[in-house]
């Protein structure tokens, strides 16, 4: 009989793990970009589609409005992104890439395929990964 509370009987733990070992990966090749992980997150979201409201960006990245502002405030600072206020609704606020952060979408171009580089794992082995992970964030959402 296993016991249940050992390490590595838990489901959180290789995600737990996984997900530092990814962003310590990311973490080089976002240096030279002057971009944290949860910043490039969001410099995707908005290299996908200009332009969105803040309430959009959060839930594409599963982030409320607590943990984004101060990441897009940051952005602000180093004039990758604007806030603006909705002028019929101040409660809204559109997120939009400035000229900088735009530009800058040409140099993380190279980011996906050098940190596939790094992990050394097949294109197979990575979108069966991506595929599983992806139905099951869906199942934990309630939007399968």
């Amino acid at each position: 009989m296993s016991n249940p509370l050992l390490l590595e009987e838990q489901l959180c733990f290789p995600f737990y793990a996984i997900s530092r070992e990814i962003t310590k990966r990311y973490r080089p090749l976002l240096e030279p970009l002057g971009l944290t992980y949860p910043q490039y997150l969001v410099m995707l979201v908005l290299w996908e589609e200009d332009q969105q409201s803040l309430k959009a960006v959060g839930e594409r990245l599963h982030l409320d409005s607590g943990t984004l502002t101060p990441l897009l405030k940051k952005l602000e600072a180093s004039g990758l992104v604007e806030r603006v206020k909705n002028p019929t609704d101040e409660r809204h606020i559109q997120i939009t890439l400035t000229a900088d952060g735009q530009a800058l979408r040409n140099e993380a171009e190279q980011i996906p395929l050098a940190l596939k580089e790094l992990l050394g794992v097949s294109e197979e082995d990575l979108e069966l990964v991506k595929q599983t992970l992806n139905r099951l964030t869906l199942k934990m959402n309630g939007t399968d």
